[in-house]
């Protein structure tokens, strides 16, 4: 027997709210399953279970707001699956919710259990979605019928919906009413100020990173011409949707550099360092509603560079329209930040805790470069490292920063 806890998403994460259930009592699980869509105060990230068995309760309603390490299911295993039956789902959840919450649970129940089968006059079955997503499609005014679901059933996620919002064109302003006294237009739900929300997390995670880990800064210039070399001959190659982004051969060097010096790759837990086996590579991505994220590329080291741009792709995607995992957010061992195309020359990152090093790249940019006597003008890349100093030393970081550069000066071998 098991207890499914809600997960910390996030080193400044205190609490989240349920919005849904992927599953139900008497449901098989196996590991890395999505058994939930939890709201935090930067997006709503779909949770995986990390045990395989069979869900016998489920503890909290959709739409109750959860503190981190409270339990939310109850998960046996097969073993313990072939005595005891599955006991039904409980009529009233287990703690009640209140104020705006409590109202979204209540449309959830009802959608789940009161709502008949909508079927329409020409006899086609209403779209198969979520019930957080036909809430959110009826906020947002978006028609489920035209929408492709994502989900591995076919069925519309709450990302399919808000990915669909993003396209839709605004509806034009409600006239004003001409008549003395006349009603109003309705007004729309406000949605929640995530940049609010998401400045406050934001902080709060940097303030603790700036307060208990003892950061060291280095930084090195990187002559980058090899690469950008090899990079125009390889996309010549390449149609252009399958065409190298610039940054992917950093994080390729970056995870062979961690081979190198593996010390960087992990975390600092309980007064403990703990280097991680597995390279997950977290990528900072800026989000169009304002704020970052940072979700991991898991299993980096296992993948080819064809392979980290597709995942790199993808996980921008899902960053910006929801849909990203809970082990995105919570198993990065290292991360990197890239501002170089916003035309920054150095940036020296906050560690995000518990990990111990952070990788930042600039712009790569023209500059006077002296190679066997002789002056030149060369494509220079800034590289620093963020690290935690009860982790590593200096000397150890420059050695990181030596491997980098190496492998950057044989793309080919990337």
């Amino acid at each position: 027997m098991a207890e499914f806890r809600m997960p910390s998403l996030g080193s400044d994460m205190q609490s989240g709210t349920l919005l849904e259930w992927r599953v139900k009592p008497g449901d098989r699980v196996r590991k890395r399953d999505i058994i939930a869509v939890v709201d935090t105060d930067k997006a709503a990230i779909e949770i995986e279970v990390y045990e395989d068995g069979i869900v016998e309760k489920l503890l909290v309603e959709p739409g109750q707001k959860v503190a981190v390490g409270t339990v939310m299911a109850i998960i046996r295993s097969d073993a313990d699956a072939v005595s005891k039956p599955s006991p039904p789902m409980p009529e009233k959840p287990i703690h009640e919710p209140v104020g705006k919450t409590a109202r979204i649970a209540q449309a959830v129940a009802d959608e789940r259990e009161i709502t008949p089968p909508i079927i329409p006059a020409h006899g086609i079955e209403r779209a198969k979605a979520s019930p957080y997503a036909r809430k959110l499609a009826a906020e947002r005014g978006i028609d489920l019928a035209g929408l492709e679901g994502t989900a591995p059933d076919g069925a519309i996620r709450a990302a399919d919906v808000t990915k669909a919002s993003a396209r839709a064109p605004s509806p034009p302003p409600s006239p004003r009413p001409d008549q003395k006294g006349a009603a109003p237009p309705a007004q729309k739900p406000i949605a929640k100020d995530y940049t609010t929300a998401m400045r406050r997390a934001i902080a709060n995670a940097m303030a603790r990173s700036k307060r208990e880990i003892p950061h060291y800064y280095l930084q090195t210039r990187i002559d980058m011409q090899r690469t950008l070399d090899w990079l125009a001959a390889e996309n010549l190659k390449r149609p252009i949707k399958e065409r190298i982004l610039p940054v992917v051969p950093l994080i390729r060097a970056v995870v062979l550099a961690l081979g190198d010096v593996p010390e960087l790759n992990g975390h600092w837990i309980d007064n403990r360092h703990r280097i991680s086996e597995a390279i997950h590579v977290g990528f900072v991505i800026a989000l169009r509603q304002g704020g970052i994220i940072a979700p991991a590329i898991l299993d980096a080291d296992g993948k080819s560079l064809n392979e980290l741009i597709a995942g790199l792709r993808d996980l921008i995607e899902r960053a910006r329209s929801g849909g990203l995992r809970s082990s995105e957010m919570t198993d990065a061992t290292i991360t990197i930040t890239n501002l170089g195309d916003l035309g920054v020359e150095t940036v020296y990152g906050v560690i995000y805790p518990p990990q111990v090093a952070l990788v930042g790249f600039g712009k790569t940019m023209a500059q006077p470069w002296a190679e066997n006597g002789m002056l030149g003008v060369r494509p220079i890349l800034t590289a620093t490292l963020s690290a935690d100093h009860r982790a590593t030393d200096g000397h150890r970081g420059a050695q990181f920063l030596d491997a980098l550069n190496h492998y950057l000066q044989e793309p080919a071998k990337l």
